[in-house]
């Protein structure tokens, strides 16, 4: 069964605080830890990127198509949701 890879970036809007960013890099590490502790995770790494601060770079692996949809599920309920509703995302999806 082939794996599941995302990639890409989401960009925050150029309103976008300084204080708001402090909260969103507050809620990105536990959005993080909670990710890599599901089942099916094999890499999550969201990195804030060093020209743009407003951009972070994704990239996301999850052993099959069924941990990706779970992970998908959670994420649609979760703190981190809501602190980043503002970011325009950018990303595609492969089978590995």
């Amino acid at each position: 069964m082939p794996k599941i890879l995302l990639t890409g970036y989401i960009q925050f809007p150029q309103n976008t605080s300084d204080e708001d960013l402090a909260c969103i890099r507050a809620e990105l590490a536990i959005h993080s830890q909670l990710t890599l502790n599901e089942v099916g995770c094999i890499r999550f790494k969201v990195a804030q990127n060093i020209i743009d601060p407003l951009r972070f770079d994704v990239e996301e692996t999850f052993i099959d198509k069924a941990a990706f949809q779970s992970h998908q599920q959670r994420v649609k309920h979760s703190n981190w949701c809501k602190v980043s509703q503002s970011a325009s995302r950018y990303y595609s999806t492969s089978e590995i």
